[in-house]
């Protein structure tokens, strides 16, 4: 049997906004898929600061529905990483749709509840890891246009089963993706678990260098894309945590 057949950790959030550092996790789904079907665990979270309105306009989660509604951010987020350390440690592969993303926020809240990060749980490398966007980048490299999720459902011909920034249709859409994409490249799913972890990290890296090449070529400022994945340290640990000026939005 291969690594294909499962099985397979889908795993996505949504959140108070973009910056890994400072934003916060106010919903998260796991997704388990193997030969006998598709297990799902949601999460909904009292991030602890105000949802902007932007972030609701995108994920419908309102700051009075996660007060009133939502778990307590250092139940949820151990509850989170537990399952995905085991995930990691038995080399069921996690999926995350821009999972550097994902992941580097994911631990950048462990630290700032004081809770272990991955990397604390199951060693410095996080892996195995796979990541659709990464793979679609790589194999397809040259194709004009977006490749948000939606972009891809509709390339790959997935159809999604509810709306996407739900972090539960999100995964199963990553996980069907995953497999177009397998589908049409079919030597990946000939790769072993960690041939395409690092076949993942060169690409990563290949890109954002191109990227970030072409950000200086047209004289834009700031820091572009992270060449590390799939998961980064914070910018600043120290201000990540609890307490700290970046605590208020």
């Amino acid at each position: 049997m291969s690594w294909i057949d499962g099985p397979l950790l889908g795993f996505d959030t949504e959140t108070t906004g973009v910056d890994v550092d400072s934003d916060r996790i106010v919903t998260a789904a796991l997704v388990r898929r193997d030969v006998s079907g598709t297990t799902v665990r949601t999460w909904l979270i009292d991030p602890g600061v105000p949802i902007p309105d932007a972030a609701t306009a995108i994920h419908g989660i309102t700051t009075e529905q996660a007060r009133a509604q939502g778990a307590d951010p250092l139940l949820a987020l151990e509850q989170i990483a537990v399952e995905l350390a085991a995930a990691f440690t038995a080399g069921v592969p996690v999926v995350a749709y821009n999972a550097a993303f994902d992941l580097s926020l994911l631990d950048a809240e462990l630290r700032r509840h004081g809770l272990p990060t991955l990397p604390d749980r199951i060693g410095p490398a996080t892996r195995p890891v796979i990541d659709p966007l990464v793979l679609d980048r790589a194999e397809d490299r040259y194709r004009p246009g977006k490749r948000k999720l939606g972009d891809l459902c509709g390339l790959y011909g997935v159809l999604e089963s509810g709306s996407l920034h739900t972090a539960d249709v999100d995964v199963v859409a990553t996980l069907d993706v995953l497999g177009a994409i397998l589908a049409r490249f079919p030597h990946l799913a000939d790769l072993t678990l960690d041939a395409l972890h690092d076949r993942q990290v060169a690409a990563h890296r290949q890109w954002a260098a191109g990227f970030n090449a072409w950000r200086a070529g047209k004289g834009y400022h700031g820091p572009g894309a992270s060449t590390t994945w799939p998961v980064r340290e914070p910018v600043d640990t120290v201000s990540a945590r609890i307490g700290s000026p970046q605590r208020a939005l």
